[in-house]
């Protein structure tokens, strides 16, 4: 894609937003049914995409930075929350009520006090306060890992850029079922609503704020 991204570079594309004062991280529906080999929903990346979200938010918590996550749930297998999403991707079932699938993908577990966003929909921002959490707390970066690429996170980060939040999106802290999406969606993330960051770049970045932190 190099060449394609100097194309894009030419014609104004792809600037760096940048870090803000105030970030927060977002993990976008770190479920189960994105590792589990016998979810319809599994991701072969899923699990890596995991453990970097757990480094992501430990590095997070120290250096005193929310960690806030999402979740998908439906009172039942119908998901009359969300009925023509439903209809388009009848998988989502797997996130009824009782269903361990809907439950956090191990090794991720938020800690006390950090807030849980239940959504239907694919943006984080879709229906849920996330936006006045956000701005209540004087957040002006939101720092994004999770899955999918194509999906929940691309429908997250724009939101985010739509509301007036910087979006920051950790490329080794997402999966999709295939690396084609993955890669093709980060590209065009990179290029026109979010930074697109590596994992070791904005561990550093972190360590900087815990020490540096802007008020």
């Amino acid at each position: 894609m190099a060449e394609l991204g100097e194309d894009y570079a030419r014609a104004g594309f792809a600037r760096r937003l940048g870090w803000g004062a105030r970030p927060a991280v977002l993990l976008v529906d770190p479920a189960l049914a994105y590792t589990d080999p016998d979810s319809p929903l599994f991701l072969r990346t899923g699990q890596a995409a995991a453990e970097a979200m757990a480094e992501l938010a430990d590095a997070a918590r120290a250096a005193g930075i929310p960690v806030l996550w999402t979740r998908v749930h439906f009172a039942d297998e119908t998901c009359a929350e969300a009925p023509l999403f439903a209809a388009k991707v009848p998988a989502l079932k797997v996130f009824a009520d009782g269903n361990p699938l809907g439950g956090f993908a191990p090794p991720l577990c938020p800690a006390p006090g950090e807030q849980v966003v239940v959504k239907h929909y694919a943006s984080a921002f879709a229906g849920t306060s996330l936006a006045a959490w956000l701005a209540s707390h004087s957040i002006d970066t939101v720092v994004i890992g999770g899955y999918s690429t194509s999906g929940c996170v691309r429908a997250s980060a724009l939101d985010a850029l739509q509301h007036g939040f910087r979006p920051i999106v950790v490329r080794d802290a997402c999966a999709d079922r295939d690396g084609g999406p993955h890669d093709h969606n980060l590209f065009d993330l990179d290029a026109k609503y979010a930074d697109v960051v590596t994992l070791p770049e904005t561990l550093q970045t972190l360590i900087w704020y815990a020490a540096e932190r802007p008020e």
